[in-house]
């Protein structure tokens, strides 16, 4: 039987103390990959780790450029044109060994997410285009894994919960990919406010404390510092989740 070491009892002493050492097993023995290494991915990234997920697996394709480094928080100027998940990789480790650490420097396609989804728990989007956020919420529908989605533009964020079956996929809230924009711009504490949220979320989820946060979608203002919750129904006629 898996069981929490002595420094590993004094390193999470103050989350065992809101869900116990049960809800800090459960989490040892979590997967959980992140889609994205960047401004979203990075604070994901470090949060899963402090907080001692077990596995952690990051998938990205790209190296870290100077105009990353004012959001992106797991690359330092040293790391420039490293690949994004080596920079990743050599801050995590440090940070908490406990966790196994796992880098892909690859793009997100259909084939290696369907491979690497149905092995883990929970994928979170750290992405930055529509394109493979509906893909991977598609994915993440067809092998009922949760999904937790947040994207941001400027001072502004948004976030959705998303567990098959159960809530609203992405794809009922928005029907048709967005325009992609790029560059766009971003203050660096945005993702790292939705960031936060998101593993919220996720530890709640992998842990069965609290009450997570489904069926609506969080909407972020940093420009007035306000937050809005909107109801968020399932469409029949989704093409990726109405069947369920």
């Amino acid at each position: 039987m898996e069981v929490l070491s002595d420094l590993e009892l004094k390193r999470y002493d103050r989350q065992i103390m809101l869900f116990g050492i049960e809800g800090q097993l459960k989490l040892k023995k979590s997967k959980v990959l992140v889609v994205g290494v960047g401004g979203l991915g990075s604070p994901i990234a470090l949060y899963l780790t402090a907080a001692g997920v077990g596995k952690i697996i990051l998938i990205d394709s790209e190296d870290v450029e100077l105009s990353n480094l004012n959001r992106q928080i797991l690359h330092w100027t040293e790391d420039i044109g490293k690949p994004k998940v080596i920079s990743a990789i050599d801050k995590l480790r440090r940070l908490n060994p406990e966790v196994s650490i796992e880098g892909i420097k690859a793009r997100a396609d259909e084939g290696l997410l369907k491979g690497l989804i149905p092995e883990v728990d929970l994928v979170l989007d750290g992405l930055d285009n529509w394109e493979t956020r509906f893909l991977v919420n598609r994915i993440c529908v067809e092998f009922n894994k949760p999904f937790i989605h947040a994207g941001i533009m400027g001072l502004y964020g948004q976030l959705l919960v998303i567990v098959p079956g159960k809530t609203p996929c992405l794809q009922c809230l928005i029907p048709r990919k967005p325009p992609e924009v790029k560059p766009f711009p971003v203050l660096g504490t945005t993702p790292a406010i939705m960031a936060a949220l998101q593993v919220t979320e996720a530890i709640k989820l992998l842990t069965n404390y609290g009450v997570p946060t489904l069926s609506k979608l969080i909407i972020y203002d940093g420009y007035t510092l306000s937050f809005k919750e909107v109801e968020v129904l399932r469409r029949p006629d989704c093409p990726v989740c109405g069947s369920l």
